[in-house]
């Protein structure tokens, strides 16, 4: 039904993330209506993407040097590391302007019914970064669902004997919620993570 360079490239977008083939038949459409030049840009931006991003030897962020301006960055304190579960994750925390520290990134989440485990995240180098950095404090900020509590939770676990403070982010209710909208276990978080004002 469809020319065989446009079957390809839908089949190509399809294969996102989050992409069905709807999605994929209309972004391929739209990159066929582009200028040339665009069209040339995208796809170089891609290729440059795919060969020159690459993990951070300390942190497993993405990154295009090595190791990347986080970890390399003297105004950042090196006894402080936050947790996260993917890359996009720092981009998050980082919008906040709220850590000083530096980050490790897990590559996932303890999940046993995805066969992962200990052994298949990034926790062996951030143990060795406690040991060595002389880190005072880790913020564990992994998402808060099952996978991210379990590995929350395990993560504590091999810390503590290191002699470091372990925090967790606080979860609940979002800045500008409803709470007659809240569910009960949000609401519930909420109150275990409460502070005095």
């Amino acid at each position: 039904m469809y020319a065989p360079p446009l079957a390809r490239l839908i089949e190509a977008l399809s294969k996102l993330p989050t992409i069905g083939p709807k999605t994929a038949q209309r972004l391929a459409y739209h990159i066929l209506r582009m200028a040339p030049q665009d069209a040339e840009a995208l796809a170089q931006a891609i290729l440059e993407a795919r060969a020159l991003t690459r993990y951070c030897s300390i942190c497993w962020n993405l990154t295009d040097v090595d190791p990347c301006s986080i970890c390399s960055n003297p105004q950042r304190t090196s006894s402080v590391i936050c947790v996260v579960e993917d890359p996009r994750d720092v981009v998050a925390m980082e919008r906040t302007r709220e850590v000083k520290g530096k980050y490790h990134v897990l590559h996932g989440a303890i999940s046993p019914l995805d066969g992962m485990g200990p052994d298949d995240l990034k926790i062996a180098g951030l143990l060795e970064r406690v040991r060595r950095d002389q880190v005072q404090e880790v913020i564990i900020a992994t998402n808060p669902r099952a996978e991210g509590e379990v590995t929350a939770l395990y993560l504590a676990k091999v810390l503590k004997p290191l002699g470091v403070r372990v925090t967790r982010i606080a979860y609940g209710v979002p800045v500008g919620a409803d709470l007659e909208y809240a569910d009960e276990v949000t609401l519930a978080k909420a109150l275990e993570g409460r502070r005095e004002i």
